[in-house]
Parts: structure tokens; C-alpha cells; sequence
């Protein structure tokens, strides 16, 4: 048996109760100190998110293994400090967008006395910032928006004051957003800031392409980023409703669906100009000529004939009274003329491709049907030149993936709570069969009341090494007389034999 062991059965009840408890509070204290430091720091990763978004966010960090708390009534995330850059990536690669806007007019909540002007400037400039960011990135496809602001120092003159200006990165392609949804941020920005005019505001997405301003000389790039976003956004809308069609029936990694789309980006204007068969009288003229005249005497034959009047009076000749009348009437007529005009919006499709995997494991038969219902709900047209493509493929294995948040930094402390388990139910069961012992009455040895004198130690230790061999010989030691220090020390050793035992350890411990 080990020393301390025997120590420790030597000591009384008392020293051994207060050994045990010290021990337990020690264990106790090391355990809540390993707890404490291993329990996990949260950061905050994005706040004034959208509840209903809230459940997407936390399935695809629970798909990830990634430690996360929802605070401020589930619109605000934190992520363990140590994984925040890789909650990011799964949020991204999850297509869940997380609006993580910088620090607004909190910062004002810290502010030092004895700040300078031009500290509380800058403070001012980079809590405006922050909200506007975070206003921002509640846009629905906006996600991680950062905002520049130059604002104008104030100037005597106005004419020599510098415009403001500001200059807005979104985190997202532009694929993401609606065509409409740029103006409405150059809008918000410019409402923001204090004379701040629309065409300062730069707007880019995270590839660097300018979203706004969009003048004459960016038409024809805004003209080809504004199709290719289109038809982006259209494909992942139509595969987002065939691949959930495909989960309802057929489970989860089981069939996939990929759409390419060619739609038509232009925006025109139509005129339709319709005519009635028959005409219509619009306007009735009437015209009225008349002519009124009375009877002359005729003249006679030019010559001096008719000049002499004795030969020309008799040639004369009557006339009668003259009235002319005349009526014109004039009809107008007109031709009945619908003009139609239609704005045609952009979005029309021109072809449509669809492709369909589905796993080998899926029968014949349904795999038929599927080919049936996604044609008919992806609308495919073969006059238009739509086509469809389906094959059975065998599929990759998927893991399955942990259920509910597994903090993977709380796997060290686990395994100190568990060692401080199993070191606490030892001294339990320990402790315990110290006590069973301890309520033992125990025999003194007989070889002690058979020496007569002092033996050496090694002579009692070959006596019993020669004793425990086979077929040993018996020892047979001569009677001893009664000695009155021998019983005084029997009637010692039965009231307290603990005092006893030490002192023989002290004296075997000074040989």
C-alpha cells in the first residue's frame, strides 16, 4: 500500500473530512475556471436582419457546425469570435445574404471629453456612414454595403464651396439586385447627406462594374451588365422553384435542375393604328349661286347708219327680265381611327435551355414523370426553340450533416469536465470505503504478542517470506512471560491506535 494511503488512514476523521471537502472544492473551482475559459467569445456578425430570413441564416450554420447566438429578439446574429470569417463564407455560399452594416451614431455613446472639432467631425462623418450602410443593406439582394462620404467644409463663398460626394460598394453582384433597386439607393443616399446631388453618388457592386451613374457614355455596358443580370436572376428564380419541386418529391440529393435563359433586355415602345370599315359624316356645306338681271335696248349696226336717227329708230329690238339659281351641297366625310401604344417591358424570353439529373436510384417510371412536370412548369416551348435535356446519374454520397449548433470549441472543455467527473466520483467511492474501514475493529497481529524481545525487521520479513512457500516448515516461537509494559502497550494500541501506528511509521522512517 502507498505511503500517503497509509497517511491518510492514520489521520482522524476530522483531517480527513476536511482533506476530502478541500479537495472537492478544488476540483469544483477547476472545472468552472476550464469552463469559463473554454466557453466560447461571440462576436457580432450582422444586426437589424429580417426574422423571416433568420431561419436560413441559423439552418446554414447548423449545416456548417458553427457555434452562433441570436440576440435583440432574433434581428441581430453573433457567431463565435474564432469563426466568424468562416460563418461568412457559408452564409455566402449558401446564397443567404447578410446585411452587416459598420457602427452608427453609437459611436457618439463613447465619446471622450475634451474631444476636438475635428475629432467629433470625423466621429460624426463615420457614424453617418454606418447608417447608412446599415440602411442599406435591409435592401432585399444587398448584402455587406460600405459607404465613403467627402462632406463639404463650410465656406464663405458658395461658389468656392466643394460639392459633397459619396461613393457606395456593395458586397453583391449585381445579378442580385433589382434593375430599379441602384436608383432607389442613389436616392437614399442623396436624401441623406446634406447637399448631396444624385449624379455624386458612385454606386459599384463587388466586381467593380458602375451601377450608377448610368450616363450616355455607360449605355452600352449598363445596356449588357442590365441582360446578363436579368437572365441571371430569372435562371436562379426558376431553378430555385424546380429544385424544391424536386425535393417535395423525391427527398434532398436526389435530382438537380439547371436553367439557362435568353431573354430579350430591350425596352420598346408599340403603336397600333386601327381604321373602321365605313365612314362617317362629320360635315354637311351647302352653296348657293344666284344671278338677277333686267331687259336692254339693242343697239343697232355699228356704222353712221345707226348714228343718223331717222334711219336707226325703227330697228330697234326688246329684251326680257333674267333669274339664275344654283345649289351646291358638299358632304365631309371621316374614317374611324384607334391609335394603341404599349411600353413592352424587358423580361420576354427568347429561348429556354433546362437540364435534369436525377439519381440512379429513382424508378423508371417516376423519373418519366418528372421529365413531364418540369417541362410543363419550367413552360418549355419547343416552337420557340426551347429544349430539355434529362439523364439518370449516379449520384455523389452526401454526408449527413450534425443536427443543431455543435460547438467544436467546446469539445476541450468537455473532456476536462468529463476527467473531473470521473476524479469526483473516485474520491467519492473512495471516501466511502474509508469509512467502511474505518467502523472495522481490527485484530491485533499474534506474532506481535509472541515476540519475547526485539527482532529485527528483516528477520521477520524472511520468516514470512519462508512461511508463504509451499510445504514451508512451521515456526514454532518459545512462549513469552507476561510483561505488564507489553499489556500497557496492547491496551494502547486498542484505545488509539492511529497515535500507534504513526509513531512506529516515524520510527521506521529514522531507520
Amino acid at each position: 500500500m502507498p505511503p500517503f494511503v497509509e497517511t491518510f488512514r492514520a489521520l482522524p476523521t476530522r483531517s480527513k473530512a476536511i482533506i476530502a471537502v478541500s479537495v472537492v472544492a478544488i476540483v469544483g473551482i477547476a472545472f468552472l475556471l476550464l469552463r469559463i475559459a473554454g466557453a466560447p467569445s461571440y462576436a457580432l456578425l450582422a444586426s437589424g436582419l429580417d426574422p423571416a430570413k433568420t431561419g436560413e441564416i441559423t439552418a446554414s450554420l447548423d449545416e456548417q457546425g458553427i457555434a452562433y447566438e441570436l440576440r435583440n429578439n432574433g434581428t441581430a446574429l453573433a457567431v463565435d469570435k474564432g469563426q466568424a470569417a468562416r460563418a461568412r463564407v457559408a452564409l455566402a455560399g449558401s446564397g443567404v445574404d447578410v446585411a452587416a452594416g459598420g457602427e452608427g451614431f453609437e459611436l457618439f455613446d463613447e465619446q471622450k471629453l475634451g474631444a476636438s472639432e475635428f475629432q467629433q467631425q470625423v466621429t460624426f462623418q463615420r457614424a453617418l456612414e454606418g447608417e447608412i450602410a446599415r440602411t442599406i443593406g435591409t435592401v432585399d439582394g444587398v448584402s455587406n454595403p460600405q459607404v465613403q462620404l467627402v462632406l463639404p467644409e463650410d465656406d464663405l463663398f458658395a461658389d468656392e464651396a466643394t460639392p459633397a460626394t459619396a461613393a457606395v460598394m456593395l458586397g453583391n453582384s449585381a445579378d442580385a439586385m433589382d434593375p430599379g433597386a441602384v436608383r432607389g439607393i442613389a436616392q437614399l443616399v442623396a436624401s441623406s447627406v446634406k447637399g448631396l446631388k444624385t449624379d455624386n453618388v458612385t454606386i459599384t457592386d463587388a466586381s467593380g462594374t458602375l451601377l450608377w451613374p448610368q450616363g450616355e457614355g455607360a449605355g452600352g455596358a449598363g445596356m449588357v451588365a442590365s441582360k446578363q443580370a436579368l437572365e441571371a436572376r430569372f435562371a436562379r428564380a426558376m431553378e430555385a422553384d424546380l429544385n424544391a419541386l424536386l425535393v417535395r418529391t423525391l427527398g434532398p440529393g436526389k435530382g438537380e435542375v439547371s436553367v439557362t435563359a435568353d431573354l430579350n433586355a430591350d425596352k420598346t415602345t408599340r403603336d397600333e393604328v386601327t381604321y373602321e370599315r365605313r365612314g362617317v359624316p362629320l360635315k354637311t356645306q351647302t352653296e348657293t349661286e344666284r344671278l338677277r338681271g333686267g331687259g336692254a335696248t339693242t343697239g343697232g349696226v355699228a356704222g353712221t347708219g345707226s348714228n343718223i336717227p331717222s334711219y336707226s329708230a325703227g330697228g330697234a329690238g326688246g329684251g326680257a327680265n333674267s333669274n339664275y339659281q344654283r345649289e351646291t351641297e358638299s358632304t365631309e366625310f371621316g374614317v374611324g381611327k384607334k391609335v394603341d401604344r404599349t411600353e413592352v417591358a424587358p423580361g420576354a424570353v427568347n429561348r429556354l435551355n433546362v437540364a435534369l439529373l436525377v439519381d440512379k436510384s429513382v424508378p423508371a417510371d417516376v423519373f418519366a414523370s418528372l421529365q413531364d412536370a418540369v417541362s410543363s412548369a419550367a413552360g418549355i416551348d419547343e416552337a420557340r426553340g426551347d429544349a430539355m435535356q434529362a439523364a439518370q446519374v449516379p449520384f455523389a454520397k452526401v454526408e449527413t450533416p450534425k443536427a443543431g449548433p455543435v460547438p467544436t470549441t467546446l469539445l476541450g472543455p468537455i473532456k476536462w469536465a468529463g476527467i473531473g467527473l470521473a476524479s469526483l466520483l473516485f474520491l467519492f467511492f473512495m471516501g466511502r470505503h474509508l469509512r467502511k474501514r474505518e467502523g472495522e475493529a481490527l485484530a491485533a497481529p499474534a506474532w506481535l504478542t509472541q515476540i519475547e524481545e526485539p527482532v529485527p525487521l528483516s528477520q521477520l520479513e524472511h520468516q514470512t517470506q519462508v512461511m508463504q512457500q509451499p510445504q514451508a516448515p512451521t515456526i514454532t516461537l518459545p512462549p513469552r512471560a507476561p510483561d505488564a509494559n507489553l499489556q500497557a502497550l496492547d491496551q494502547l494500541m486498542e484505545r488509539e491506535p492511529e497515535r500507534v501506528a504513526a509513531q512506529v511509521k516515524q520510527w521506521m522512517a529514522e531507520d
